[in-house]
């Protein structure tokens, strides 16, 4: 199996659902944001904080490229911006099976508890008229880029065994139509 990259608005369920994906499908489960952190020694919001964007942006496209390079299978649940930078979208989609995992601003600000609106640097200090309005214009603009995913799901109206199912589906018939 190629690795499974989850892509989407952060909150939308990525490391949930990606944790149930690799149990079902008996393979390694991988954070990009936790790598982060175990690699710097410092949260994201602290490396945000003190280092800055882009810099979150290089480490998060190096555990990128050392998960890519490792040929591992795994599901890989990305930081909500990592498939916006640079070429990262096309290298997930070159290497492995992308799964864009779609919630409206609304159904992820619902989502984040008082600690996850905290974790978030972008989302620090707003309230909660101001974070579904920022959440729609940031998501509006990182879009194009989720919809490039192999697979889009609708996650709103479906439980996590629905949206897991869906995926499982998805990678059988991609690796049907992939056999010579």
């Amino acid at each position: 199996m190629k690795p499974l990259f989850l892509v989407g608005y952060m909150g939308c369920g990525k490391s949930t659902l990606g944790r149930k994906l690799a149990r079902r499908l008996g393979v390694d489960f991988i954070d990009t944001d936790a790598l982060v952190e175990e690699r710097e020694g410092a949260s994201v919001a602290d490396v945000f904080r003190y280092e800055g964007e882009t810099r979150f942006r290089e480490l998060e496209r190096g555990v990128l490229e050392r998960v890519i390079a490792s040929g591992d299978a795994s599901v890989v649940s990305t930081g909500g911006g990592l498939p916006v930078w640079r070429d990262n979208m096309e290298c997930m989609n070159a290497a492995g099976h992308t799964v864009y995992l779609c919630r409206t601003a609304a159904q992820v600000a619902g989502r984040l508890s008082p600690y996850g609106r905290q974790k978030r640097p972008r989302l620090r200090g707003l309230g909660d008229g101001e974070l579904v309005d920022f959440m729609t214009r940031d998501m509006a603009s990182r879009e194009p880029f989720y919809a490039q995913a192999a697979l889009t799901v609708e996650c709103g109206a479906c439980t996590d065994d629905e949206i897991v199912e869906r995926i499982l589906t998805f990678l059988r018939e991609s690796e049907v139509k992939e056999r010579p």
